[in-house]
């Protein structure tokens, strides 16, 4: 048995007989399936397509997981494993994907939906909702990071912001001019994303050979992993790394780069709306630009983020959740998600959607969409939770990482793989 289903399996002994039968999905009284939709927290999106995708024939209803996107996969994994029914429809966030459907949790999506919907998606939404050649879950929504900066530093600083720029360049410019660059460095799977990024944007990928299950080719030791160590490494040494960098997550990172220190930040694109009542005055300072390059001269790889909706293979509605979920990933909804929540579309007509082009600029919208089109995802595998454990294991706390952390690291990957370490 491998880690991945020793870990399942163990998840699903927590599960109590209760547990299982407390929620039925069908309202008994009158016969109208209630198909419940677990959602990752947001700001309402998911509650307004789920109520304007309501029919005569079936109600959605949702129940929210926890903010943790590891946390949203325990949450999930446990209650699959043990055969839970009450879960009809779930937003999986990608790294997840392919351990779900690995594991059969995923309900098949009919040919003709897998088909329209890799028509409306961008390629990148599409590769990460793939698994053993076929669309697992449909994109509902993709995020991507580019480089926001105060304009009021960069002039300070005298950086001509209209050309690509590195992250050396950032981090030196901020050093010398007493500013911050925030990103998301806590031991947690977003600091991976910023890692995963380092090293797509250096040439290399953490993994490949994906069919080879747990002998998969693990690429950190590299001369690209050892560029993505030393980017992590000199900003944890430089005055340009916030106090608070070993546990910085998206909101913390926000707070920075709102300060009188704020210089640059690496966040997704809800950022834009982040200040609008709380501090105007930085919203007004805000640019934008390409996530930074890690190699100068070499195309920057920004993160790619996102949900994808699954039907769960236990579910007892299965049929009316695929019609369910062909409504909630139409474009309309991805665009009404999008202008509550700030999480952008899956697809390039949700971004026609028109409120957006009431709140973002067209420039903006145009950079999400270039920054989604080279965007490197993690990698899919069923074994991307033991991976990411192990990296941010033996990367964190980012003071701690050097020449030697990718050697490290992908040595104790691949004894976690094969059974020899635990995480």
């Amino acid at each position: 048995m491998d880690g991945v289903r020793r870990g399942l399996a163990a998840a699903a002994a927590l599960i109590t007989a209760s547990g299982l039968l407390a929620a039925c999905s069908a309202n008994a009284d009158s016969g109208k399936p209630e198909l419940v939709w677990y959602i990752n927290p947001d700001s309402g999106g998911q509650a307004a397509v789920a109520k304007k995708c309501s029919t005569d024939d079936y109600t959605i209803t949702t129940q929210v997981l926890p903010q943790d996107a590891n946390q949203q996969r325990i949450q999930l994994a446990r209650r699959l494993a043990a055969g839970d029914s009450s879960i009809d429809i779930m937003s999986i966030d990608p790294p997840y994907t392919a351990e779900f459907a690995n594991a059969g949790y995923l309900a098949d999506i009919p040919e003709d939906l897998q088909g329209k919907l890799k028509d409306q998606s961008f390629k990148g939404a599409t590769d990460a909702a793939t698994w053993d050649g076929k669309l697992v879950v449909a994109p509902f929504w993709s995020n991507t990071q580019v480089l926001w900066y105060r304009k009021s530093f960069v002039e300070k600083a005298g950086i001509d912001m209209t050309k690509p720029v590195t992250w050396d360049q950032i981090i030196d410019a901020a050093s010398k001019n007493d500013g911050k660059v925030a990103v998301q460095a806590n031991k947690y799977e977003g600091y991976v994303v910023w890692i995963n990024s380092l090293i797509a944007g250096a040439g290399g990928e953490i993994a490949t050979d994906t069919d080879k299950g747990v002998d998969l080719t693990l690429g950190l030791d590299s001369e690209a992993g050892e560029k993505a160590a030393g980017v992590i490494e000199k900003l944890a040494h430089s005055k340009a790394a916030p106090p608070d960098l070993s546990v910085s997550q998206e909101g913390q990172a926000g707070a920075t780069f709102g300060s009188a220190q704020g210089a640059f930040l690496t966040n997704w694109t809800y950022i834009w709306t982040n200040y609008d009542s709380t501090q105007p005055e930085v919203k007004k300072d805000i640019g934008y630009t390409r996530y930074p390059q890690t190699v100068a001269g070499e195309d920057s790889r920004p993160p790619y983020g996102g949900i994808g909706i699954g039907v769960s293979s236990h579910s007892a509605h299965v049929d009316e959740a695929m019609k369910a979920v062909e409504c909630l990933t139409s474009p309309e909804s991805q665009g009404i998600n999008a202008e509550m929540t700030g999480n952008m579309p899956a697809s390039s007509a949700g971004y026609d959607y028109p409120a957006l082009a009431k709140i973002y600029p067209e420039d903006l919208l145009q950079l999400f969409q270039d920054s989604l089109d080279a965007a490197a995802p993690r990698t899919v595998t069923p074994y991307w939770s033991d991976i990411s454990g192990g990296i941010q294991s033996t990367w964190h706390p980012p003071a701690s990482v050097n020449s030697s952390t990718p050697k490290e690291s992908q040595s104790f990957i691949d004894e976690v793989l094969h059974g020899k370490r635990l995480l």
